[in-house]
């Protein structure tokens, strides 16, 4: 079974929480649109005119974006076992949405640029009560998020709580930046 949550129909709106921190993005950084499914997230940042990465198993969903020359479209199995297929590529925000995949959390992180944000937000303990995903393998722990940003990110934002908009669910999420080093003045 896969880590990424996938729902059928058409396709979400973007994340409340993806946009509200999308505001403290530059409109000029490079996006990475991590296990990007249809897109909904990668397309809301193209919108802004932000150059976007869709990194996917899949990217027959968004294949319609291929022509755009300041999209990159990056087809990758991230749970066959194999390394980070970005490993020496830094991002002005990365964004994921209800995926789980341990074995890359700190690729992920590492993956935030000097001064870029991580955003992400998927599906916790407590959400089998409310349907899929219901395997502990794809549910944070208590304050996982905040576990993997920290030392390296400063948080800025974290909710880790029950919603009930559109359908209920046990959610975290988290807006992490990574600080530039400061050099000392000698």
């Amino acid at each position: 079974m896969s880590g990424a949550y996938v729902e059928s129909g058409p396709m979400p709106a973007v994340s409340s929480w993806v946009k509200r921190f999308s505001e403290l993005v530059p409109k000029d950084v490079e996006i990475l649109d991590v296990a990007c499914g249809a897109g909904r997230h990668g397309r809301f940042f193209r919108d802004r005119g932000n150059p976007v990465v869709m990194l996917d198993r899949n990217i027959a969903p968004v294949a319609d974006m291929a022509a755009d020359p300041d999209v990159q479209l990056v087809a990758f199995d991230l749970e066959a076992g194999r390394s980070w297929p970005l490993v020496d590529r830094r991002f002005g925000c990365v964004v994921v949405t209800n995926y789980l995949h341990r074995p890359i959390m700190r690729d992920i992180v590492a993956a935030v640029a000097p001064d870029g944000m991580l955003i992400y937000e998927t599906f916790a303990r407590g959400n089998e009560a409310f349907g899929r995903p219901r395997n502990p393998d794809f549910l944070l722990h208590n304050e996982e998020l905040l576990t993997l940003c920290r030392p390296e990110l400063r948080v800025i934002a974290f909710e880790d709580l029950t919603v009930t908009v559109l359908a209920p669910a046990c959610i975290q999420r988290i807006a992490a930046i990574r600080n530039m080093p400061q050099i000392a003045d000698i």
